[in-house]
Parts: C-alpha cells; structure tokens; sequence
C-alpha cells in the first residue's frame, strides 16, 4: 500500500468530528427526499408483481427525466424529477435485447444493448433512442456492451465491450475468449447523435498480467481532455486510452492490498478478527475526479475484491486507498452483510464524483451492505474528507450526481415482490442542515480492536436510574445472542458495549426480541419459539449469564407457531413483580384474530393470560398484523406494538396502543380469556415514512427513560434481504404520548 494511503479505522467520534468539520465548512448534507418503486412504472394492466429493475440510471440534459436500465425486463424506463420530491412514472421503452448502461444527450437517449446467443458469440449495439420515444437507430459495438460513457465536451461516445465469462466454466476462470475491447464513436453526425457508420476499436489485449488474451473490460469514464479510464475488472488491470488517437497511452495493475481487522468469516458474528494479503482489488466502477486522477469502486469479482476503493492517477500510483476503513463503516452503522463475510463483505460496486465550484464529492457505493459514503476531495497526495452515510434500498447499482440541481440518485437493482423487495430510484437533494443517518453506531470493540458489530435490533429497555442508557438485544440472524448498551447522550446515538449470553459457561443462540430489566438486577429477556425450538423467558444476569430459563406450560406451548414470544416487561402487583410477555400471532388455542399475552409470577412460577384482539390486516399486499414490543407505562398500563409484517408502499398499520390490565382478570392455562381493550396512541407509519425510504416492516423497539422521553427501534434484518436501515427514532415525551 502506498504510504500516504490513509488506514485509520472509523469510530463514533471519527465519524462525529467529521461532519463537525464538513458543517464547518458551510456544506450541508444530503438527505432523501423520496423513493420511487420502479414497478409502478409498468404498464397498465400489468401484473405489478412482474420483476422490474432499475440498475444504472442517467439524466437528461435539462437534469428533469431520469432514465435507467432494466436488464430482466428488456426496456428502459423513464421517471420524471421535475419535482424531485414526488418522482412520476414516465414510461418504458422495450429494447429487444438486455440493456446493459445508458446515457443521454439533447434529445436522445443512448443504451447498450446485449444480443448476444451465446458467451462464445457475444453480440450487441448501442441503440439510439429519439425523443418520440423510438429507437431510431443501432450502433454494432461488435461484442457485448457493458458501461458507456460521453466525453464532456461532446466529441465521443466510448463503449467498454465485455464479452463477459461463463460462470459455469472453470469457476469462472479467465481466459474465456472471445477477448473484450474499447469501441469509439464519433458523436454528431447528419442530425444523429452518434455516426453508426464507423466504429473504431481499441484492442485491450496483451497489457494485464492475468489472462493478458482475454481483455474483459468492465467500466469506462472519459475527462475533459478525451482521455478514458477502463477497468479490466477480472485481469486486475487499469488502462488509460486516448480517444482522438484511438490509443493505449499508459495501463498498469490495480495492484493488491492487505486487510486487517476485518471479518472474514461467516459465523454468524460480526466481528473484526480476520486478515487477508495480497487481496487483488478487481476494480468495477472507475470516476475521473479531474484530469489526472480518477478513483476505483474495488468490488471484486473471482479472485479479489478489496472490500474498499482508491484514488490513482494517471501514472499507476495509487494516491489513497480506503484500506479497511470502508469495511469499518459497515460494521458501525449495522450494515455489514455477515452473509458475505467470507466473499467480499460490503463489496463497493458503484462510485460517482460530483463537481460543484471548487467543491469534488466523491461518492461510493456498497452493494452488499446497502449504503453509499460521501466524501470530500482534498486534492493529490490527500485522504478524502468523510462527510456522510446515506442509505439505500437493497443493492446500489446506479449512481448519479446532477450537481445542477444539488441531487443525487441512486438505482437499486435487486427486485423481489415474493420477498417484498422491489427496485427503488431514490433521490437525494443536498438541502439537510444537519447528519440525519445513521442515527445509531457503534464504538470500538475492546476485543478486536474493530467496530463492534451490530445489527438486527429487537428489544429494547431504558435503564433504570440513567436517562441516557439504553438496552437493546439482537435477533437470531446472529449466532450468539447479546445485549447491547446505547448511549443517546450524543447524536448519534452510539452502542458502548455489549454482553453476549453464556449458559453453563458456553455462548448460547437465542431469538431474542424482547427485554426488560428484573427486579433482582440484570434482565428478564424473551425468546421466540419456532418450529424446533420452543418459546422462552430467560432471567439473565448483568453480564450476560442466563440464570434461569422459563417455559410456558407444555399445553400452551403444544399451541404455539412460528410466531411467538415478542415484547416484554414488568409491574409489580401486590409488591410482588410480574413479567409480562407478548405474543406475536394467533396460536392454535386462541380465538380467531386474537392473541395472548402472558403474565409470569416469578414468586410461584404461574403463568396466567389476557387476550388481545388485533386489527385485521388491510395492506394490498395482504400479509398478517401482529404485536412486536410491549412496555411498561406505570400501575397496569402498557404500551404495545401492534404491527403489519409489510415493508415500503405495501404497509399501512404501525401503531403503539395501550392496554390496562387492571381492566381484565388473567387466567391460567385452558381458562376462557377475558380480551383486554386497547386505545391507539401512535402512528409509527407516518413518523417511519418521513425517512422516505422502502421502510422496514419491523418496528421491534419501544422504551421509556426515567426522564419520560419514548425511543423506538427499527429491526434491520440483519441486511439480509433487507435495506438495513435502522430507524432509532425519538416519538416525544411519555407525558404527552400516553397521558
């Protein structure tokens, strides 16, 4: 690594100093404005289940109608920003083959489109699309497009063709020919954006070290001088061509990086205990910052993946790389995908540079871990300036600045309406005074010398005594159950530490989704059931050691579904305490529509039962509605969660309701259960909402601090098929929520 190249891990206090001093600076941040599901473009009459993908989006000249790729479907599609608040469908256009990257000039479209039969027969051409919304022409690229780019001065049109490998052969081993190249047009021709009538093209072989036969350029990006940058992704290779001379000018190796501190397992922890050498970076997406310098996404591919990006320059030095410190950034905010732990981790794919005065923000992205890192260029030689996180939805494909409007886009290519996952354009306008994500991070773990690790948060309980303490738990995504401490004395909030649940000295795997502080010291904390395992209360002590564990009796329990133990917490009845758990869904022994919620006397080892009656489901997508968190409010009254299990635009219940148990009679096992009644005090989904993200559908989190201020907490999945956002939100003081 060179070394002026910056390795310091990011902490909360890093992360804090630095947007002090980006404030200082007079540069506001971005935040999101809106997030449009590209589904609802689709046509008329259209199954709006019907995958749909927004995967690299461009802008048209007058920065109004943004356009992006749908490689599954065929087409491209259209989406209207004049009011970027409220983006509008505009509609889509078949293309008869897989577009792969666009662009736009006047007023025209341009999308590479693959026609290829075959791996071994790679065809494709740059399709020119008219304001009439027609293809009125095609370029042959003569092979695969994948990314195109236009010079700035509206000279060329380069086209990095791929002729991409079969995965299924060699493991997807290089070489496979045929070989990629460079193609080069001349733009502005007879009234045409682009002359189709002469192609020019750049053979890229012979220059990498890794299968220097088979050329398999992957991104390209031209500066003010109509010089371009293209990565050969999978030789490890950086060329620099000229375009007026058609010639390689300079190309060298991405070259290597050594990691330290960070996770390379996929245990089921998130922690920073591993190390790698000699990682290739395999750059995907290449930005020129200015004319002598450009920075690399360094995503991977079979070999590598450096789980960071640098900045070089033209010559082949390598001014900066992020090191471990983009890795470092997951982990903090609770986004690193512990799935992908032993592949490339968060896996920067996309990278983007915005030019405003003498201003040059770089942006990367982290298709993995669902976020993209906004920092400040502070020149050659410089580490850039870390300015911000924003979050994404499920997989960041696409970035693009339109510094002429203060925006940013991002395209999410990842679409699944079974799995309610659906492609999303985001926009983000730079108009937020203050940092408004992540709201909640993490400090440095003590025993790895890494970000401690998070995510997925359930639970969540005010200490007793202290204002400022949270504690939160985390759910079975994980393979060791913990118990976080928050600080929400600073913004953000920050995770201090953490316990993790040991049982006759071993760590044990819990669902945990719910806690709540025991009378005799340490935590009362529940476990949800599933089909092979059963649901229980666990009393634990302060440092994590499970003292007892508590079951429901074996009728009840023979009852039970997927669905189970959720919130819990405790009053005190006759001076003696009382745990009280909620259920999270009808089980086989409740009436239609109706769930329990089961008090625990510690002193005699009963359980009795209250009914609580749901709110039917109303949410186009269907799905079920059911409780998340309960929390005590003071004598019998308790706040609950009660909650649809849809994300995004499919949701429409999110409420916190109180109940008052000293209205009903609890009674034991196989009783008939009085139905306690319920006032709504909270519109979660509104307050979840004003992020205008593809919100969560879990709610899991409510707590109450002695000074009366009412945090929730949103569960993040774990970033598994999820955004990963959490949502710490502060809903107002007790006293005027729930009085």
């Amino acid at each position: 690594m060179n070394r002026r190249a910056s390795m310091l891990m990011l902490s909360a206090s890093a992360l804090a100093a630095a947007t002090v001093g980006a404030s200082a600076q007079g540069a506001p941040y971005f935040e999101r404005i809106a997030t449009y599901p590209v589904f609802q473009n689709l046509g008329e009459g259209v199954d709006p289940t019907t995958a749909t993908v927004a995967e690299i989006v461009t802008v048209t000249p007058d920065g109004m109608t943004l356009v992006h790729s749908d490689s599954p479907g065929a087409a491209i599609g259209f989406v209207d920003i004049t009011d970027p608040a409220n983006p509008v469908g505009a509609g889509r256009v078949e293309m008869g083959g897989e577009p792969t990257s666009i662009v736009a000039i006047g007023a025209f479209v341009l999308a590479g489109v693959n026609t290829s039969p075959s791996f071994v027969e790679p065809s494709g051409h740059v399709a020119i699309i008219g304001a009439d919304r027609t293809i009125v022409a095609t370029c042959d690229v003569q092979g695969q497009p994948d990314s195109l780019a236009l010079s700035p001065d509206g000279t060329f049109l380069a086209v990095a063709v791929e002729n991409e490998r079969d995965e299924d052969i060699d493991d997807g081993a290089i070489p496979q020919l045929p070989s990629g190249h460079l193609a080069i047009f001349q733009l502005g021709a007879d009234g045409m954006p682009v002359n189709c009538d002469a192609v020019t093209v750049v053979d890229l072989t012979g220059l990498s070290e890794i299968a220097p036969d088979d050329a398999e350029p992957e991104y390209v990006d031209i500066n003010t001088q109509n010089v371009a940058v293209v990565t050969l992704q999978e030789n490890n290779w950086i060329a620099i061509v000229d375009l007026a001379t058609a010639t390689v000018t300079n190309s060298f190796s991405a070259g290597t990086v050594d990691l330290t501190l960070i996770d390379t397992e996929e245990d089921g922890v998130v922690g920073a205990t591993g190390t790698l050498t000699g990682v290739l970076r395999e750059p995907d997406t290449v930005q020129w910052i200015d004319d002598t310098r450009f920075v690399t996404a360094n995503e991977g591919d079979y070999q590598g993946g450096s789980r960071g990006f640098t900045i070089f320059n033209v010559d082949g030095e390598v001014e900066y790389d992020a090191g471990n410190t983009f890795e470092h950034l997951a982990m903090m905010i609770g986004h690193f995908p512990e799935g992908r732990a032993d592949a490339k981790g968060a896996e920067p794919e996309g990278a983007e540079v915005m030019h405003n005065g003498d201003e040059t923000l770089i942006f990367v992205g982290s298709e993995r871990a669902n976020f993209v890192a906004v920092y400040r260029d502070m020149g050659p030689g410089n580490a850039p300036e870390f300015i911000q996180v924003l979050p994404t939805s499920v997989s960041p494909e696409g970035l693009l600045a339109i510094p002429e409007r203060g925006l940013f886009i991002v395209a999410t290519e990842e679409d699944s309406a079974e799995d309610n996952i659906r492609s999303t354009i985001s926009v983000y306008a730079r108009t937020a005074d203050t940092n408004l994500y992540p709201q909640i991070v993490s400090a440095t773990d003590p025993a790895t010398g890494g970000p401690i690790g998070w995510g997925a948060l359930s639970g969540l309980v005010a200490d007793a005594t202290n204002p400022n303490i949270l504690y939160a738990v985390s759910d079975s995504i994980y393979s060791v159950a913990r118990i976080y401490t928050i600080d929400t004395s600073a913004v953000p909030a920050t995770i201090t530490s953490y316990v993790t649940l040991t049982k006759d000295g071993e760590t044990v795997h819990y669902d945990l989704e719910g806690i709540a502080l025991r009378a005799e010291g340490g935590f009362w904390v529940a476990s949800e059931g599933g089909a092979n395992t059963e649901n229980i209360l666990l009393a634990v002590a302060a440092d994590g050691t499970v003292i007892e564990e508590i079951r429901l009796p074996e009728a009840v329990e023979a009852a039970a579904t997927n669905n189970g133990f959720e919130g819990v917490a405790t009053y005190t009845v006759d001076g003696q305490e009382m745990v009280v758990v909620a259920q999270q869904r009808a089980w086989a022994d409740d009436e239609a529509g109706h769930v329990k919620l089961a008090i625990y006397a510690p002193a005699t080892g009963e359980w009795t039962f209250v009914a609580y009656e749901l709110n039917a489901p109303t949410s186009p997508n269907g799905g079920w509605v059911g409780l998340s968190e309960i929390t005590h409010l003071g004598d019998a009254r308790f706040a609950i969660i009660e909650r649809d299990n849809q994300p995004g635009v499919y949701s429409t219940y999110k409420v916190v309701n109180v109940v008052d148990l000293a209205t009903v009679t609890a009674q034991p096992a196989g009783g008939v259960l009085e139905t306690v009644a319920k006032t709504e005090t909270i519109d979660l989904l509104s307050v979840m909402l004003a992020g205008h993200g593809w919100i969560s559908d879990k709610v899991e989190g409510l707590a109450i601090t002695v000074d009366g201020t009412v945090y929730a907490v949103i569960d993040n999945d774990g970033v598994d098929d999820a955004p990963g956002e959490t949502q710490f939100l502060i809903l107002g003081t007790a006293a005027d929520l729930f009085n």
